[in-house]
């Protein structure tokens, strides 16, 4: 349905088109679809399912112990990634995750941005074409100094992987691709009578998606 017009995201729209068309005709170039999702081990998302008349699925309600030490929910980066060999062949196409030990931040956000451009680098790719919406930790000063220094950097020594981005507004999810992903995802992933630990879970969704358990972001520390 992103090809249907709606007021107040065209501006948008045509930014994030026009990255597509970019990243189509160039050949080292990627484009990236980030976002931000947590994975609960209690909630249990909506399903439609073939079953016996008799033996209907259900999905147990779970409940954590107090002496459970894990987290409820995990938070995790994720960027939905696509290059082009051809422009008249379909993309090349990744899902890359990382975990949180917390929550999206300014100070997890850069480093996940930095990892991404490794492992672009690594493939070949000399720019990431990137579209987010405007979360305030994808908006943030911090954020959008470090890139500007990351570009910089890129330009000054022809190594790297540069940095474009495009935002999307908030409240239009249809403009970002990996957003349905995370609702098939969740699907996929559910437990339907038990409890899965946190490290149970991560690696249940990193397998769902094809992509590695790296290790967990760490928060920045904090300055006293």
């Amino acid at each position: 349905m992103d090809h249907q017009p709606r007021p107040g995201v065209r501006p948008e729209k045509r930014a994030r088109d026009r990255l597509i068309r970019l990243a189509r005709h160039h050949p080292g170039w990627a484009l990236g679809f980030e976002d931000e999702v947590w994975w609960s081990r209690l909630a249990r998302p909506a399903l439609h399912a073939w079953a016996e008349p008799d033996r209907p699925p259900r999905l147990v309600e779970q409940a954590v112990a107090k002496d459970d030490p894990d987290p409820k929910a995990l938070a995790c980066y994720g960027l939905l990634v696509r290059w082009w060999e051809r422009p008249d062949r379909p993309p090349h196409e990744e899902t890359w995750l990382r975990f949180v030990d917390g929550r999206p931040v300014s100070g997890v956000t850069i480093p996940f941005l930095a990892w991404c451009c490794e492992q672009l680098a690594a493939a070949g790719k000399t720019a990431l074409l990137l579209v987010w919406d405007n979360a305030s930790w994808h908006v943030s000063r911090q954020v959008r100094g470090w890139i500007g220094q990351h570009n910089r950097a890129v330009k000054r020594t022809g190594r790297g992987v540069r940095i474009v981005n495009c935002s999307l507004p908030i409240k239009a999810p249809w403009l970002n691709p990996i957003e349905p992903k995370w609702a098939h995802g969740k699907r996929r992933v559910v437990e339907a009578d038990g409890l899965l630990t946190a490290d149970q879970l991560a690696a249940r969704v990193c397998d769902a998606y094809g992509s590695p358990h790296e290790p967990h972001l760490a928060m920045p520390e904090k300055v006293a």
